[in-house]
């Protein structure tokens, strides 16, 4: 006779050792993030640390040498105090620091992509899922700057995370706030998630008034609040005690978007916010997503309603923190972007879940329809999108590499003779980090006076119009590649991107 279904033959159990069932929850989404990383790792293998987050490494190796971080150079990047805490632990590790940042940035991406499945199986189906993690990891924005290591990846898979628990579990508590805390410590917004998700546990409204719900006693709810405030606590914490000024990060990202003249406030929130997420979507996800949404909230309400909860406040924080003086770009809209991407695959596979005889079951066919056509014309500049971010990787991936060979290479002496000139503001923090010296030491040619380039030192250019083409951060950032080496500078090193001069005593 044959073994029964779904089981081992007899004899085979003796072989085989009992898999702990918490081990066996694991075992699929490390294998899918491990699947994806290695996917993401073959067709796109130049990701590199990006400005902001080559500076955490170099903030961190400071605050392990017992310093505080040097925030003095031209333009510096909002501190992340998790991202900075990652740059102090992998600071015995050496340049090894950038490897592990690249493999946090490459599961990150991996894990957003599991979880965006894993929430649109939990809300929907497994198929709906599949599609909406699909949607997310064919995006520009997010393999572009996932890729380039920002933090907003990890801060993503973290509320991605605590909305998967509290899925599976209403009101689950301190699970959810514990992955809040350190999402909040990556991006303020999730300071007010973890408070709305508070009163979500704490407050229940009772024709119109709000009450207690009484689910929990007082020291839990007290001890859940303190955890639910950590996040802006230990960031105001952590600014005063490197600063002196409790509110840094916040006016210096001020300062920041204002010298780089980017869109920001309430005006601009308007006018620009919608075509950000449509950046991250692009048109035809826009259009999923809105019908998706509106189709689920009017016939799939109680499996809709979450998302459309998760949705209204990633949107709402990135509206406030644009009304307060943050730039308005698209990466801040990622979060909504891949919970919106879940209501795109609702849009084209959600009505299998209504009834055969349904009257709007064959309208939402159409409706799909339409849509996926969209993607289908879509689909040559989707490609160009991704071709492109591929190309910028790997160009700028090399030009970052030939910066750090040439720092490596010994032409800088050891201590240095003077301030490094370089072209703009984009190679301090290689440079910072490779040569192992503060920022300050290295300033941009581009806005230095003629003293400041007159004395010894060192001058960095570009070797190539090709560097001078693609070694620019920002639109705004004052650039100025047509700068003549300084008399007396002579080369003493180069390479296909860079040629550095030198004029020591």
């Amino acid at each position: 006779m044959y073994p029964r279904a779904g089981r081992a033959p007899e004899g085979v159990h003796r072989y085989l050792a009992p898999v702990p069932s918490r081990l066996s929850s694991w075992t699929w989404p490390a294998a899918w993030v491990a699947a994806v990383s290695a996917a993401l790792l073959l067709v796109f293998p130049v990701g590199f640390p990006n400005y902001d987050t080559i500076y955490a490494l170099v903030w961190g190796r400071e605050l392990a040498h017992g310093v505080s971080p040097d925030y003095g150079a031209a333009l510096p990047p909002t501190p992340h105090p998790l991202a900075d805490l990652l740059g102090l632990v992998t600071t015995p590790i050496g340049d090894g620091a950038i490897t592990v940042t690249m493999i946090v940035a490459y599961a990150s991406l991996g894990l957003i992509g599991y979880l965006v499945y894993r929430l649109g199986s939990l809300w929907f189906d497994r198929w709906i899922g599949a599609v909406a993690a699909a949607i997310v990891l064919t995006r520009a924005p997010f393999l572009s700057n996932g890729l380039r290591a920002y933090v907003d990846l990890p801060y993503i898979a973290l509320c991605l995370g605590a909305l998967a628990i509290e899925s599976k579990r209403p009101r689950a508590g301190w699970p959810v706030l514990a992955l809040l805390v350190p999402a909040g410590l990556l991006r303020p917004e999730a300071w007010g998630f973890a408070i709305v998700y508070w009163a979500w546990m704490a407050l229940d409204l009772d024709r119109g008034r709000l009450r207690w719900r009484g689910e929990r006693g007082a020291s839990e709810l007290a001890w859940l609040a303190a955890l639910a405030l950590a996040g802006p606590l230990l960031w105001v914490l952590f600014d005063g005690i490197t600063t002196g000024n409790f509110l840094y990060s916040l006016t210096g990202t001020q300062e920041t978007v204002e010298t780089l003249k980017r869109q920001t406030g309430p005006i601009d929130l308007v006018l620009y916010g919608p075509r950000r997420l449509g950046e991250v979507l692009q048109w035809p996800g826009m259009v999923g997503a809105l019908g998706g949404v509106v189709l689920g909230f009017a016939f799939l309400r109680r499996r809709s309603t979450l998302g459309i909860v998760a949705v209204v406040l990633s949107l709402g924080a990135f509206a406030l923190l644009a009304c307060a003086g943050l730039a308005i770009i698209a990466r801040y809209t990622m979060l909504a972007g891949a919970v919106l991407s879940i209501f795109v695959a609702l849009a084209l596979l959600g009505w299998r879940l209504l009834e055969p005889g349904h009257p709007w079951r064959r309208r939402w066919q159409i409706f799909a329809g339409l849509v996926a056509l969209m993607f289908l014309i879509w689909l040559p500049n989707q490609w160009n999108l991704d071709s492109t971010v591929h190309r910028d990787l790997s160009n700028q991936g090399t030009i970052e590499r030939d910066l750090t060979d040439l720092a490596d290479s010994g032409a800088f002496a050891e201590p240095l003779c003077g301030p490094v000139a370089v072209p703009n503001h984009r190679a301090v923090p290689r440079l910072a980090f490779s040569l192992e010296v503060k920022p300050t030491q290295i300033v941009s040619a581009s806005e230095a006076g003629k003293e400041e380039l007159s004395g010894a030192g060192y001058f960095l250019a570009a070797a190539s119009p090709f560097v001078i083409h693609n070694f620019i951060l920002d639109p705004n950032d004052p650039t100025n590649f047509s700068l003549e080496v300084p008399p007396g500078f002579r080369e003493v090193a180069s390479n296909e991107s860079w040629k550095l001069y030198r004029r020591c005593p």
